[in-house]
């Protein structure tokens, strides 16, 4: 049974940092391209930053590309989604999601339970 298991949520001030971890069990996370996404109440599922599983390409929404940065380590099974300069737009929950190795606009497969991030002005 695959699980993604997200952490590292919760208030945050507007202008800090957060980092998300993603902890993936019951796949091969070597085999593995990882995403984040977020939600905000009343919205869809934003797509935030994807990782391919050797960790070499990266991809980034345009909305965040400077503010965001997405990393893995294989022998951890973890990602983590690093976000500066916090806006209060950016509350929302906040998603790992997991998919086969192969094309990058391939849709993903399996999605954690998400962690809020609420950010205050």
């Amino acid at each position: 049974q695959v699980q993604l298991v997200e952490s590292g949520g919760g208030l945050m001030q507007a202008g800090g940092s957060l980092r998300l971890s993603c902890v993936a069990s019951g796949l091969t996370f070597s085999e593995t391209t990882m995403g984040w996404f977020r939600q905000a109440a009343g919205e869809g599922r934003e797509f935030l930053a994807q990782i391919i599983w050797s960790g070499i390409i990266t991809e980034r929404a345009d909305s965040v590309k400077g503010r965001v940065a997405i990393s893995r380590d294989n022998a951890k099974n973890t990602v983590w989604l690093q976000m500066n300069n916090l806006e209060p737009g950016d509350t929302a929950v906040y998603y790992c999601a997991a998919k086969p190795r192969g094309e990058l606009s391939s849709p993903y497969i399996y999605w954690g339970q998400g962690t809020q991030v609420t950010v205050s002005s």
